[in-house]
């Protein structure tokens, strides 16, 4: 902190007749300037290290298989093709085909009947994983 004064404590002579004779005073002020600066108080390292390892996980894998059966149908429909159904897990579409005739007609040629089969399986895989170390060291500084 440093001070500095505006005005010193002792009036001069010319300021000293004045308050004697007229009354006057003199004001004192003093005045403070604030000053910082920074200081290194100590250092830090900080390293960091990647460490990989081999794990050996089980991972189960679903497959899914479709057997598809052809049943011959060889009908005449009428009207609208029949919409794809379900008996159970099957599925059934149906194909269709035209035969030109005299008049046209939709003949129900086959279904196909869509079964789905569902397998899991377990496979080994070796995965590499990543971890990473922090280390924090204080390396010593200046002391102010």
């Amino acid at each position: 902190m440093n001070r500095t004064r505006s005005s010193s404590r002792q009036p001069q002579n010319d300021q000293r007749q004045e308050f004697q004779g007229a009354g006057v005073i003199p004001v004192i002020e003093e005045q403070l300037t604030v000053d910082k600066r920074v200081v290194e108080k100590g250092r830090v390292r900080i390293s960091k290290k990647v460490r990989e390892t081999d794990e050996t996980v089980n991972i189960p894998l679903v497959e899914e298989n479709v057997q598809v059966e052809r049943v011959a149908i060889n009908q005449f429909i009428a009207e609208a093709p029949p919409p794809v159904r379900y008996e159970g897990n099957v599925m059934i579409i149906p194909v269709l085909r035209e035969v030109v005739i005299v008049e046209k007609r939709l003949v129900l040629v086959e279904e196909l009947r869509v079964t789905k089969q569902q397998t899991q399986t377990q496979e080994t895989q070796k995965i590499r994983l990543r971890k990473e170390e922090v280390s924090v060291k204080r390396v010593s500084g200046r002391k102010p």
